[in-house]
């Protein structure tokens, strides 16, 4: 596996047939890994294994042939439905945790376009006095979000909520001392430009930024500073080259001491302002 893997030019080619093993045993790493030198009697392993690795092959993600892919040190269940979680916006869980260091006080966080819910479940799991709401319009995203609150042991400080980011929040939402969002950015023009693996597998609901790639930014920050407490934050991740607008969209709906916050790669990653009036 490892050696058409590498044929292919997966970069991961160790890695990927080594998680695509432990898949197809139908076991969990620490199992495959105690049970390696027992003997199998027939093809079931194998069979099992060509099966997913013709998958591999075809472009689809791992991510979702695995159907669980880490993020902050968390097991999130995926599929076609959510973006996979990348590593890029650990960051955007890094930046809350400094805003709220040493704070022990209740913070309600609105997670918005959760996808996977991701963003918002490491908030939960690492600042343990924040309740978290994890909005998104599709309702498959919601079942993913909510299957892995549960997953996670985190039921009890997040719940899901329907809820789409282009439009005006409805009454009775509460108001929310931070708001995060990692939204479509990708500008339409440049979607079918993506990899296949993004462009053909990720959904295009959660990659499309409309015209610019800015269009849920404008939205939410015309439309959902009405549920945003005085002093609270907003937190966006964005695309490479994009903080500069970002940022100037933040300020220009009425936030003050915006900043930005690099990833592993020294790309500007997230943008936070804060709210006084």
């Amino acid at each position: 596996m490892r050696k058409r893997l590498r044929e292919e030019g997966i970069e991961a080619s160790d890695l990927e047939s080594r998680l695509i093993a432990v898949a197809a045993s139908g076991k969990t790493k620490e199992q495959f890994v105690r049970d390696k030198h027992l003997y199998v009697p027939d093809d079931t392993f194998e069979n099992a294994a060509e099966i997913l690795l013709q998958r591999r092959l075809t472009g689809e993600p791992i991510a979702y042939i695995l159907g669980e892919w880490e993020f902050y040190g968390l097991p999130m269940n995926v599929n076609r439905h959510v973006l996979i979680p990348r590593v890029d916006t650990e960051v955007l869980v890094d930046a809350v945790r400094d805003l709220y260091k040493g704070n022990f006080d209740g913070v309600r966080v609105l997670d918005m376009c959760a996808g996977s819910g991701c963003v918002g479940l490491a908030i939960a799991a690492n600042l343990p006095f924040c309740r978290v709401l994890l909005a998104d319009k599709s309702k498959e995203a919601l079942h993913i979000c909510r299957a892995n609150t549960m997953k996670n042991n985190l039921t009890r400080s997040v719940t899901t909520i329907d809820l789409d980011a282009l439009e005006a929040p409805p009454m009775l939402l509460g108001l929310f001392d931070m708001i995060v969002c990692n939204p479509p950015y990708i500008p339409t023009a440049e979607i079918n430009g993506l990899s296949p693996s993004v462009k053909d597998f990720e959904p295009a609901l959660a990659l499309d930024g409309g015209p610019d790639g800015l269009a849920f930014y404008r939205s939410i920050m015309l439309n959902w500073m009405q549920v945003l407490k005085d002093k609270g934050y907003i937190a966006f991740e964005c695309g490479e080259g994009q903080a500069g607008q970002v940022a100037e969209i933040m300020r220009h709906g009425g936030l003050t001491d915006v900043k930005t916050y690099k990833d592993s790669l020294n790309i500007e990653r997230v943008v936070i302002g804060a709210l006084h009036n």
